[in-house]
Formats: structure tokens, sequence, C-alpha cells
């Protein structure tokens, strides 16, 4: 209800808006539907610019209030292995949100261009635009502080992502009094802790661990099994690299790739030789 970021049109207009970009604000006498299509008409809104480097326009409904923070700000985290519906969870955060009234935004790391850089998206296909960012910090600049003085509640996917999560959710949370929601991996594929998520833990109002279902059994899945031979930390992909399993198959899992690996390892010993 407060208010929707988007780039600004080659033609100046108020008649709609090209490409939500991040921000999403509820209105009134809009279904679901409209308020998530980026092309909807919004003629019975006022129109103002926030001048920032990215040249963002300001929808405010006419019944727009300040929209300022106050309060006491909250940080909420979110977290499980991979197609765990931590991003469904998020988004459902963030709809409730905005249904109640409150301006938010979403943000992502700029890395994840899975499903395209402008939009979150679960694996099920719902999506809502937000904010790709290389960090968080750079956040309030790119927004305008108009703008970010407006938001209410901010949605963080792939937390692990990002280097300053923590310092991030506490200034915004502490200092801004606005809601933070944070998702993403608390582990990675061998169970290790993954980025900086699990430091905001100890900050946190609430933490959900979430789970899915294991691929091999059908049974609970806590963790992420890495199908490929790929030793990154960091490798972005879907399930043609990465599967949910549980605790039996995540272990017997890592003893089928390791036996894998002597035996490719011995072969190329052999081939070594034989040259």
């Amino acid at each position: 209800m407060k208010s929707l970021l988007s780039p600004v049109l080659s033609r100046p207009t108020t008649m709609f808006v090209c490409r939500s970009y991040g921000v999403l604000s509820t209105f009134k006498n809009l279904n679901s539907a409209q308020t998530m299509n980026p092309m909807s008409k919004v003629s019975s809104f006022r129109c103002s610019t926030v001048q920032n480097h990215n040249q963002i326009r300001v929808l405010n409904s006419e019944a727009s209030g300040s929209g300022s923070s106050s309060g006491s700000g909250e940080v909420h985290v979110i977290v499980g292995p991979m197609f765990a519906g931590k991003t469904t969870t998020l988004l459902k955060r963030i709809k409730s949100e905005r249904s109640n009234g409150r301006s938010v935004a979403i943000l992502k790391s700029d890395k994840d261009t899975r499903y395209g850089l402008d939009s979150i998206v679960t694996h099920d296909g719902d999506r809502l635009p937000c904010w790709p960012l290389a960090n968080l910090s750079s956040f309030k600049q790119r927004c305008g502080l108009e703008a970010y003085s407006k938001l209410e509640v901010i949605g963080i996917d792939e937390a692990q992502f990002f280097e300053d999560l923590y310092d991030f959710c506490s200034e915004v949370a502490d200092h801004d009094g606005k809601i933070v929601i944070v998702a993403g991996l608390d582990g990675d594929y061998l169970r290790r802790s993954f980025g900086s998520v699990l430091d905001v833990i100890p900050i946190a109002d609430s933490v959900t661990k979430l789970t899915a279902r294991c691929e091999l059994c059908g049974e609970r899945a806590s963790f992420t099994l890495r199908k490929t031979e790929e030793t990154r930390t960091e490798l972005i992909a879907g399930a043609e690299v990465y599967m949910p399993v549980c605790r039996k198959h995540y272990v017997s899992g890592q003893v089928v790739k390791e036996a894998a690996r002597s035996v490719l390892e011995s072969q190329k010993v052999e081939c070594s030789s034989i040259l």
C-alpha cells in the first residue's frame, strides 16, 4: 500500500510500470494477479521520482501514509537444504506482509541468474520481482534514501552468498527498525556452514529449519547431496547437480562418490605409467 519501485520508462508515464524492480506494494481494489503484474494499470496513483543513479520511480497510492519505519525491528531466518521450499516460504511471508499493508522489498545475490536476474523464483515457478545485488550494503544507496525510509519489510533470498549479511541485518533491524526475513542454505554439500547465514542466528527473533523429501527413499531430507565431482563451495545449479537426501543416503552417497573418485584416480595413474 505504500511503495512500488521500478525502472523509469523511456517515455514518462503514469499509466503503466515497466518491469517491477524490487519493491512491492499492496494497492486497494487490486487482486493478487494484478499486483504481481508489472504492466498493470496504475493510473489512480500519484507518481514522484526518487533521485538516484538507477532513476527509480515510486508510485504512491492516494491514501498512502508517510510509510516511515518506526518501532523495533525484527530478524527472521529460514534455512534448510535445497528443494526444501525456502524461497516459497519467503515469498509467502512477503506476500502476507504486503497484504497487511506493509511496504516490502526482496533482495537476492546477483550471482543467481538461474531464472533471470531481476526475479526471485521458486522451483515451482512462482516469482516476484527483486533487487539483484553484489552486496547488501549497496541497497540503501541504490534504493534511494526516500524510498528506503518507506520500506518496512526486507526479504533476502539465497542469503548464503552475501558476506555482509550479519552487518546488514543488524543495522536494518536494530537501527532502522525494519523487519528482515532471511532465506538461505545453512550448510553446503559437505554439511559445513555456508556463508554467513548461521552468523545471523544470534540476532534472530525466530529460526525456521525446513526439510525436503529424500530423492532416494522419500523420507525427510535435511541435507544436500552434490551429484558431480566439482569441489567448489559456490556452484549455483539445480536438480541436475543437487538432490535432497536423508542422513542415511547422504552418508552412503558420499561413500559411493569416494569409491568412484578412487577408481578414477587409479585409472589416471595407470594411464600415466603406460604413457
